[in-house]
């Protein structure tokens, strides 16, 4: 899923600050799942904002509003009869939530209340962890389900860089050495001969050296 995390509010008041009518819209899918930008996160913004307006002396009129996801185009249909009626929305959804709202209403001003971090992985009630950073070029099924692109610190594809202390990375002797968990893996389930291939570096124009990626599947176009 994509992870978030709600900007600082002195940054979301100065974007907000020339206008008098807000729409707060939330997505309800994975930025409410890390607690960004769900419901309860629009709830709590949306009254932080009435209060600050109400102690500066100002007239501001905050509504909330939360779809099930910003990104796809069904959804942010439900906003086609209230948007107009605002000056401005800020969106607590992902970046492709952003950008998706703000090509249905290319008119209207939609601005970020969160910050994009990373494809998260949900290892634990309140921690996500980056497993993968969508590089376009999946080399899963060598390397035991360990992405040695985002979790080894220096993205080694064939084999160890010789550092590791104690199974961990020398880089951050928190973070478990990625090559030790591919080989103990690897080990386990008999697969060590996988070890054998030589991979070449990473082919990186698979993500955005040729501008913004998209997928297109002919059977669930119509």
């Amino acid at each position: 899923m994509i992870t978030g995390e709600r900007k600082p509010i002195s940054e979301i008041k100065e974007m907000i600050a020339p206008y008098r009518k807000v729409l707060v819209v939330g997505c309800g899918s994975c930025v409410a799942e890390c607690a960004a930008g769900g419901e309860k996160e629009v709830g709590l913004l949306s009254s932080a904002l009435r209060m600050d307006a109400k102690a500066a002396g100002q007239e501001r009129e905050v509504r909330e509003m939360t779809l099930d996801r910003q990104c796809v185009y069904e959804f942010i249909d439900q906003l086609t009869d209230v948007v107009g009626q605002y000056d401005i929305v800020l969106s607590l959804a992902c970046g492709a939530g952003v950008q998706a709202v703000a090509e249905v209403f290319p008119n209207i001003n939609i601005v970020p209340a969160l910050n994009t971090t990373f494809l998260g992985e949900t290892k634990e009630a309140g921690l996500w962890l980056e497993n993968c950073r969508g590089c376009g070029d999946c080399k899963l099924g060598f390397f035991a389900a360990v992405c040695p692109i985002t979790r080894c610190a220096k993205g080694l594809f064939n084999g160890p860089c010789g550092g590791s202390r104690t199974d961990c990375c020398e880089v951050d002797s928190e973070v478990p050495c990625a090559w030790q968990l591919i080989v103990s893996r690897l080990e386990a389930t008999g697969r060590l001969d996988l070890l054998r291939k030589v991979h070449p570096p990473a082919d990186w124009s698979k993500q955005q050296g040729r501008g913004p990626r998209k997928i297109i599947r002919e059977d669930q176009r119509t």
